[in-house]
């Protein structure tokens, strides 16, 4: 496996929190799929880990639960079975682990402040279409004899 994988910052994914279960999986392979074991599920224990600061282990336990992607005690899962190497599905699943705790763990966002359309500009806006509409109605359909 290439080295730890970072969630943000200084902070990366603990090998030895990290726990691999390794399954037949469906898909490319031909014959081979059937007898080799390379779907790979990873699992993290978000709320027994101290990798995290508290902060982030709170919104994260809060997020993965809203989006349901908890399991039971506050372990988060994640499977890959795309490739046809075990390897590959390992890179696979801890990238997409460390790029979903990423997410979670990041900040709120700002609240938006609301911004209000200055006077001149509404002004201008509300001229150009009266002028505009009465373009328009000098269009209609009157006899010029």
């Amino acid at each position: 496996m290439s080295g730890p994988y970072v969630i943000r910052g200084s902070v990366a994914l603990p090998e030895a929190e990290l726990v691999w279960r390794f399954t037949r999986s469906s898909g490319p392979g031909g014959q081979h799929v059937n007898t080799s074991d390379s779907q790979v599920e990873l699992r993290f224990d978000v709320a027994a880990t101290d990798a995290l600061p508290e902060v982030w282990k709170e919104r994260a336990l809060q997020r993965l639960a809203e989006r349901g992607r908890l399991l039971h005690g506050g372990v988060v899962s994640v499977r890959a079975s795309e490739h046809r190497s075990q390897w590959r599905n390992r890179e696979t699943a801890a990238v997409r682990l460390a790029s979903l705790l990423a997410e979670v763990t990041a900040p709120p966002p700002k609240p938006r402040r609301k911004s209000r359309i200055p006077r001149g500009i509404n002004e201008r806006r509300l001229r150009e279409k009266k002028q505009r509409g009465d373009v328009k109605r000098g269009r209609s359909g009157r006899d010029w004899g």
